[in-house]
């Protein structure tokens, strides 16, 4: 037999096929195809080396040996990746693509053994041996044969892939070998079957083994058929997408695979059990995922059930850190992030050592009040370094909606669950430390009081079964470690304060800024600005400069920002090349940097004239000092009180001047009772926009009308606080600490307190109490004794000029 194929020049000459094979042949490597013998064999040909052997066999007899790859993955296999056994052929086509690549038509020839490779570059090269077919005419053999053709021909009525000619084809091939060829060519089988035809020698076992594989295509040929007709009965006309699913789903059935809502629910499920859920939790995660997998995925119900299981299945039902119980440890790492406070330390140290003896013991719910700035918030993170806990923080300022704390309930679209169950989620832990932040600032309106709701978050009786509205399982919060912050102990529900330890954080005393300063703001601004010691230097005149000409307050977030602003500027000079060397900052470097100082003591200056006197006031943010000036004026006897006062400060300076009438003949001789009926009396608080209250003004009320009635100033180095009775009493205030504090920023030596509040001294630091002197009291009587200037002396002569004549006008500052 020979073929024609295109000659040099233009025209065709035969070529002869099943001739005698030479001993050797170039080896053209197959992926994913396998080559059968008398069959037309199209080819993409991409590989250099491939491109190769095509040219070079053109050039020549134009035969080649084709061997289908075992690991079809592989660029370039080499002999040991290529099966032992071929077909020869003859290139009887040859196109040529723009991309470099070829196509050829191969015209199949003979079975062969490939045999020993005896070259590999360019391309393989290999010695080949014919492999013939062993035929022994029978009648199963006949009936093989007819078997396989009506097989074949039934399932090219059924799919599209194969030609009809095809089927004539194969009707009229009466040998047998060439039929199970061709077959085995046109099938879409695996490349290691069709290898196995090819090297199946009998041409006997070869039909019956393609008839095996021609009875399972035809099966599965039958099937998709059947199955699409079962689809198609189910739908309508229009509904594609519908018809795709369920053709999907009918296949996966078929298949013995889950369909996507299966899958997903098998997912969950996994997800349910590695969470490792208690008892009743589990009824319940088993419950909904029953109703879930009944549910068509198009039902608005099926995502609300799986969100509810995917927050209970990522919930840290059972998953908790092992405690660090190493008090020194925790000391050490208390130490190492906040300076002082001895107290709040001493706390924490205890709550590590209880549970160290008592593992079991129930955490003590702390709440940390002061002012902004002192660390309340650092101090948690520190707690949970310390315990080796995951910290979490949850800021429940202006929250007004109960559902934010409970959650809520599944019936609203969106519902999530609470910050509490959240903040467990984010943590991945049933006992981390918890932080509460601001709870004070928690609002009420008519969408619930969060106030209630913290009631049984933080009362360790009941938060071992804290119900979510969202979850509506309880869990226990029993493991968690909470801390509160405020800023103030009065706008907390007296009920919620109740459950909670409060530990106070008074504000910052100047020697104590300097070494916060200097241990953890400075190294922290320098390295924020890219700066380091060899660059810049503070000394502590420079940091004491900062401290008090450009921050006025408790803690110490404004002094960081005083400081940044130094490092950023002198970081500008160093980026700009106008410094190479060390910079250092001194006072005057501060101001140069910082421009003029912003707080100026003027205590002196407004106390240096009669009805000034100089009070104490607790403030949100720390103490603060406040200015009382009264000032007397012709006519009848009223009095009116200004700047912006609230009640119980109006009722202060009621019962202070009740007290001075009482008392007018005993601190001034002249005709007292006659000048309160002729002259009207103002009392002024200064800073009036900013609203003020409380009782703990009322001495300082009466000392500066006391003041004004005898001519006499009240010392410039003395403040005072505390309560006045009409019985001129003077009661304990709070907050002593704080309003020292103020004093001692306010460069003020001596403070008038209540007698009772002497044993608050022990709350303050040893270098306070040396820079302040504390005069203690139990009537108006020892304050006016105390705070005003002698009768005799020089401020004492620059009393008002002719009472009830001409108003008197106190607290003017004078340019």
């Amino acid at each position: 037999m020979s073929i024609a194929v295109p000659s040099g020049n233009g025209e065709f000459q035969d070529v002869p096929v099943g001739t005698e094979l030479p001993g050797a042949l170039p080896v053209l490597p197959l992926r994913e195809s396998v080559p059968f013998p008398s069959t037309l064999i199209p080819l993409a040909v991409g590989q250099e080396r491939s491109v190769q052997l095509v040219n070079d066999v053109l050039a020549g007899d134009r035969m080649i040996t084709m061997v289908a790859s075992r690991e079809p993955e592989l660029e370039e296999p080499g002999p040991d990746q290529l099966y032992g056994v071929g077909v020869t052929g003859v290139v009887a086509r040859m196109i040529k693509v723009p991309d470099g690549s070829l196509r050829i038509l191969v015209n199949g020839g003979q079975r062969v053994q490939v045999g020993e490779y005896t070259s590999s570059d360019p391309y393989l090269v290999a010695q080949i041996t014919e492999l013939p077919d062993e035929i022994v005419p029978s009648t199963e053999l006949q009936a093989l044969h007819h078997n396989v053709q009506t097989t074949f021909s039934q399932i090219i009525e059924q799919v599209p892939y194969l030609p009809e000619e095809l089927q004539v084809a194969v009707a009229n091939l009466e040998d047998p070998a060439e039929l199970a060829h061709m077959i085995a060519g046109a099938l879409r089988i695996d490349t290691a079957e069709k290898q196995e035809l090819l090297e199946e020698r009998d041409v006997a076992r070869r039909l019956r083994r393609l008839s095996e594989f021609l009875a399972r295509e035809l099966e599965v040929v039958s099937l998709g058929t059947q199955i699409q007709s079962q689809v198609q009965s189910e739908i309508d006309k229009g509904q594609r997408e519908y018809y795709l699913r369920q053709q999907l789903k009918a296949i996966q059935e078929e298949l013995g695979e889950s369909d996507e809502q299966a899958a997903e629910a098998s997912e969950l499920r996994e997800q349910i059990d590695a969470a490792e859920l208690p008892e009743h939790a589990l009824k319940q995660a088993e419950r909904e995922l029953r109703r879930f997998e009944r549910l068509p995925p198009q039902s608005a119900e099926h995502g609300v059930i799986r969100t509810y299981l995917e927050w209970l299945a990522g919930l840290p039902w059972s998953k908790s850190t092992d405690d660090n119980l190493d008090l020194g440890h925790a000391r050490e790492v208390l130490d190492a992030d906040h300076y002082d406070i001895e107290r709040v330390k001493d706390r924490i140290l205890e709550s590590l050592a209880v549970r160290k003896l008592k593992p079991d013991a129930r955490s003590a719910i702390l709440c940390f009040v002061g002012p902004p700035g002192v660390g309340k918030t650092s101090l948690g993170k520190s707690v949970a370094t310390a315990m080796g806990r995951a910290f979490e923080r949850l800021s429940v300022g202006g929250v007004r909606d109960e559902s934010e704390i409970r959650g809520h309930r599944r019936t609203y679209i969106g519902a999530l669950p609470g910050a509490i169950i959240r903040a467990l989620r984010d943590a991945e832990s049933n006992n981390p430390v918890l932080m509460i932040d601001e709870i004070d600032k928690m609002g009420t309106d008519f969408r619930g009081d969060p106030s209630s709701a913290m009631l049984e978050v933080l009362d360790p009786e009941q938060n071992s079964s804290f119900r979510d509205h969202y979850l509506d399982l309880a869990f226990d919060l029993s493991s968690c470690f909470f801390i509160t912050t405020a800023n103030q102990l009065d706008p907390i529900p007296a009920a919620l304060r109740d459950r909670m330890e409060v530990i106070e954080l008074s504000g910052y005393t100047q020697e104590e800024k300097l070494e916060i300063a200097k241990r953890y703001l400075v190294p922290r601004q320098v390295e924020r600005n890219g700066l380091s010691k060899s660059k810049i230097e503070f000394t502590d005149p420079a940091l004491a400069e900062v401290i008090d000409g450009y921050t006025r307050e408790a803690g110490v977030r404004n002094l960081e920002r005083e400081l940044g602003s130094v490092a950023r500027k002198v970081a500008r000079e160093y980026a700009e090349g106008s410094r190479r060397s060390k910079r250092t900052i001194r006072p005057k470097q501060v101001r140069e940097l910082l421009g003029k100082r912003r707080v100026e003591e003027d205590v002196g200056r407004r106390t240096d004239e009669p009805g000034v006197a100089t009070g104490l006031a607790w403030t949100p943010v720390g103490g603060d000092v406040l200015f009382v000036e009264a000032a007397a004026f012709p006519g009848e006897g009223k009095l009116q009180i200004t700047g912006q006062l609230g009640d119980v400060m109006k009722e202060s300076a009621a019962a202070a001047l009740s007290w001075i009438k009482g008392h007018a003949s005993a601190l001034e001789g002249e005709h007292p009772d006659q000048w309160f009926r002729e002259n009207d009396l103002h009392v002024h608080v200064p800073a009036g926009a900013i609203p003020k209250d409380g009782p703990s003004a009322g001495i300082t009320m009466a000392t500066a009308l006391a003041s004004l009635l005898t001519g006499r100033p009240v010392r410039s180095d003395t403040a005072m606080t505390g309560e006045v009775t009409l019985t001129g009493q003077v009661l304990p205030i709070g907050g002593l600490k704080d309003k020292a504090l103020a004093a001692q920023r306010a460069e003020l030596t001596r403070v008038v307190a209540p007698r009772r509040n002497e044993v608050d001294l022990d709350e303050l630091p040893e270098h306070l109490k040396k820079d302040i002197e504390f005069v203690f009291v139990d009537s108006v009587e020892e304050v006016l004794e105390q705070a005003l200037e002698p009768a005799g002396s020089l401020a004492a002569r620059r009393r008002p000029a002719s009472r009830g004549r001409r108003p008197v006008a106190a607290g003017v500052r004078r340019a």
